[in-house]
């Protein structure tokens, strides 16, 4: 939890400066609209943070978002009948490539970057081959309320968010936790020791593309249909993990503090939205936190192999 500690920090610190240039952010109305804005990207970055510890990284999770509420909008066409069907369609479809995503690079042994970057290009071109850049349809009211209705003064997506979170934090403290982080921090060891290292990897792309898929729902929902929707979505969700303090190559990492990432991340943006900074500056931040994190790893990753290697060493030695 210490650990963790350095991040609760700086949002404080954002947090406290929104409400200085915005008083209307200290009221209960205020704060539940931020973390009603905040609660795609969080829950997006919820399932990065699994791939990501896992030692793999899931770049197709943007497009996928774009191409979740483009489907929806063409299948929905302001249909409410249709609306449940196409939800649980979109889980479905989210799911699936998720499952190929981690199929291909546990089985196939493909760089899970070179993968999911196929991903994104075969899902970008898909999706506007299919609009021609301009999308069809429309989504339903009751579609539009995940993202932008509430039960009585509680935003709905704030109430999908806190179950996500709890789910995450059961996942984490369960044995699928431990043995994700073991895949992670030495598939090799992990594979000793009985746990199945490509089953767990490829279970850790499905629930990323689980939370792709109630992203998508959410900003359907919230900002509408459009073909850029999803852009940018999967950087933004990998500088909120490394921003949590997730360690980049697997193996070290809270999900609480990468969710957390996500909403520091967004009182960023926030902060430089109401002093007028140009918004070209978001990718320049997201830049250096990803250049910040790589080389805290480079750092890391050393200390991590000689600790491995002394130990290695050591048994060696005992079994002799």
């Amino acid at each position: 939890m210490r650990h963790n500690l350095p991040i609760f920090g700086v949002l404080a610190v954002l947090l406290v400066a929104i409400a200085i240039a915005n008083p209307f952010f200290l009221e209960p109305e205020g704060f539940l609209a931020f973390v009603k804005r905040a609660a795609p990207l969080a829950i997006l970055a919820a399932g990065q943070y699994f791939v990501i510890v896992s030692g793999e990284f899931d770049l197709s999770v943007g497009s996928l978002v774009t191409a979740e509420v483009v489907i929806a909008a063409r299948l929905i066409d302001g249909d409410s009948g249709a609306t449940w069907p196409v939800v649980l369609l979109l889980l479905v479809f989210g799911a699936l490539i998720g499952l190929v995503n981690g199929l291909v690079t546990t089985l196939l042994r493909v760089p899970s970057f070179i993968v999911t970057l196929g991903s994104l290009l075969i899902l970008s071109g898909a999706v506007f081959l299919w609009t021609g850049g301009s999308p069809r349809g429309a989504l339903s009211e009751e579609f539009r309320q995940f993202g932008r209705g509430s039960l009585g003064p509680v935003p709905w997506s704030v109430l999908i968010l806190v179950a996500v979170v709890a789910a995450v934090i059961a996942l984490m403290r369960s044995d699928f936790g431990r043995t994700l982080m073991a895949a992670g921090d030495n598939p090799t060891a992990a594979g000793l020791s009985g746990v199945r290292v490509l089953r767990v990897k490829t279970v850790a792309f499905i629930l990323s593309g689980l939370s792709a898929a109630v992203c998508a729902i959410l900003l359907g929902g919230f900002a509408g249909v459009s073909a850029k929707v999803g852009e940018g979505l999967e950087f933004q969700a990998i500088t909120a993990v490394v921003l949590g303090g997730v360690v980049l190559g697997g193996g070290r990492g809270s999900a609480v503090a990468a969710i957390t990432g996500a909403f520091t991340l967004q009182a960023l943006f926030t902060l430089l939205n109401l002093y007028g900074i140009s918004g070209a500056l978001e990718y320049t931040v997201q830049g250096l936190i990803l250049v910040i994190a790589v080389a805290l790893g480079a750092v890391q990753f050393p200390k991590r192999a000689k600790s491995a290697s002394t130990t290695s060493t050591a048994t060696a030695t005992t079994t002799a």
